[in-house]
């Protein structure tokens, strides 16, 4: 290795390392709880949308926020066109669902590209935790965006984060991203609340399961890294429509099984921290 080589590499590992100084929790809430993946596809902002509504359904009080910069989709699948009002100091949060939600997509138009570089985005996020008149809230569940990069490094190291859940669809060429992910929340100190497999299986005509992206890669990982593995959710063209109609599953059909599913997680989170 070179010596221009390691002092990248030594920069790198520092600015991974936890910073020594108070995080600041989001004012209003009680718990911060990410969902990350560090891949795009599989599901992170169809599994924080349905979670955040469970949640709300077993009686917590709830906020979203999109972290997502760069590729938000929770205007659309919460069915939001309006902007958020502001006092000229901090926004308040678009309520919809009975959860209080926060978007960049709230704030600009839906085809208008975010070219943004990392300090802007820092900025966004820190306005969104920091200037939001988020309110008597006992869980914000974070959709965050893809990577492992300004986004997570905000919320890691200067927002109090409470927990991360991991989600993945089993195929390997997604888990590379996820290891990697595990690692820097490991790295970072973030508790990780368990690995979910999403788009785990379909079921047929014939009622047989069809494993479509492979089997078992999310449970081999969490307990590779000594994770809790939370469960699976299958494959369900209701779970597609009724995020594109703008209201969830949990919402559209609260008796379907995949429903049954995110209340099981909600519980879980629930009974973890109230």
């Amino acid at each position: 290795m070179t010596e221009k080589t390691q002092e990248l590499s030594d920069a790198m590992k520092k600015k991974l390392e936890p910073k020594k100084f108070s995080k600041n929790p989001i004012p209003g809430t009680k718990f911060t709880i990410a969902i990350s993946s560090a891949k795009g596809g599989v599901g992170k902002s169809t599994f924080a949308t349905n979670l955040a509504l469970a949640l709300d359904n077993i009686g917590c009080s709830v906020g979203l926020l999109d972290a997502d910069i760069y590729g938000p989709s929770i205007p659309k699948m919460l069915g939001i066109n309006e902007k958020p009002k502001s006092d000229g100091q901090k926004l308040d949060p678009i309520l919809k669902y009975n959860l209080q939600c926060m978007s960049i997509g709230f704030l600009t138009d839906q085809q208008t590209p975010m070219i943004w570089r990392g300090p802007m985005v820092t900025s966004a996020i820190k306005t969104f935790t920091q200037k939001v008149n988020w309110k008597n809230l006992d869980f914000i569940i974070v959709d965050m965006p893809p990577g492992t990069g300004d986004t997570q490094l905000t919320f890691s190291q200067e927002i109090k984060m409470d927990g991360a859940i991991i989600i993945s669809t089993p195929q390997e060429v997604a888990l590379i991203d996820v290891k990697r992910g595990i690692k820097m929340f490991d790295k970072l100190n973030v508790k990780i609340l368990g690995l979910v497999d999403n788009m785990s299986y379909f079921i047929g005509d014939d009622k047989k399961k069809y494993k479509i992206f492979g089997e078992g890669g999310v449970k081999r990982t969490a307990q590779e890294f000594k994770k809790e593995f939370l469960g699976e959710i299958p494959i369900n063209p209701e779970i597609g429509k009724s995020g594109d109609d703008g209201m969830p599953i949990v919402l559209a059909k609260p008796n379907h099984e995949v429903t049954k599913i995110y209340k099981k997680f909600a519980n879980i989170i629930k009974s973890t921290y109230l």
